[in-house]
């Protein structure tokens, strides 16, 4: 059996949920809610601070529609996905909202904290967008279980400091931490950094795998292939 790692750092979109969600479900909510949030918390500290990065990132232009230009354009911009997190919060809260999980997520995520490792996750949505869906998703709050969240503000994805990053803020060698997403780019970068990485190659999000690294169906196969724990429900 292979040594297990110490840290498990997941990616969220196509890896613990499917792409679907959040392309079908919560861009077109915040898209959506975008006028009435701002119309109703323009002049809120938190808001109005994001407006102002907008502002300086776009001078002279209008922030709503600098805005909508970045959301149709999925652009990885922490103002946007900082307020991308506050809108969904409000959808979340009022129940119109539950974070997707793949069904092999949740049963492998809790037996691996059950065994005494450290769970973290990095996405390029903000860190308050990550506590919500995990915190309100369909299999129950599972925030309790995550030692460390981590967004862009630590770096890009694809940048290799971004992951040397995460592991000195876990407090761990980089090779202690196993990474998991379904973007070969991003592995690439994990790797370059010294994490172990896996590839999620899940058939339901038509992801194909890149060859380059190790590469699981699911939390199963990742259990399997690393040394982990098996999910007992």
């Amino acid at each position: 059996m292979p040594v297990p790692p110490s840290c498990v750092l997941t990616d969220i979109e196509g890896t613990t949920s499917a792409i679907a969600f959040v392309k079908e479900t919560l861009f077109p909510f915040a898209q959506a809610e975008l006028d009435a949030f701002l119309d109703a918390r323009a002049d809120d500290p938190e808001v109005a601070a994001i407006l102002a990065e907008v502002r300086a990132a776009a001078p002279g232009e209008d922030p709503r529609a600098v805005l909508r230009r970045w959301m149709q354009q999925d652009a990885k911009v922490t103002p946007l996905k900082t307020l991308q997190g506050l809108i969904w919060r409000a959808g979340y809260l009022d129940g119109r909202l539950k974070g997707h999980l793949w069904p092999d997520v949740a049963p492998c995520l809790r037996a691996w904290a059950r065994a005494g490792l450290r769970l973290a996750v990095y996405s390029s949505g903000s860190v308050e967008a990550q506590r919500l869906l995990f915190g309100h998703s369909v299999a129950g709050d599972l925030t309790p279980l995550f030692a460390g969240f981590f967004d862009t503000r630590v770096g890009g994805k694809r940048e290799a400091a971004s992951y040397a990053t995460i592991a000195a803020g876990l407090y761990l060698p980089p090779a202690e931490v196993l990474f998991l997403s379904d973007v070969a780019e991003e592995l690439d970068a994990a790797a370059a950094a010294g994490l172990r990485t896996c590839q999620l190659v899940r058939a339901e999000d038509g992801m194909r795998a890149c060859g380059r690294h190790a590469e699981a169906t699911d939390f199963l196969g990742v259990a399997r292939l690393h040394g982990l724990p098996a999910a007992t429900g």
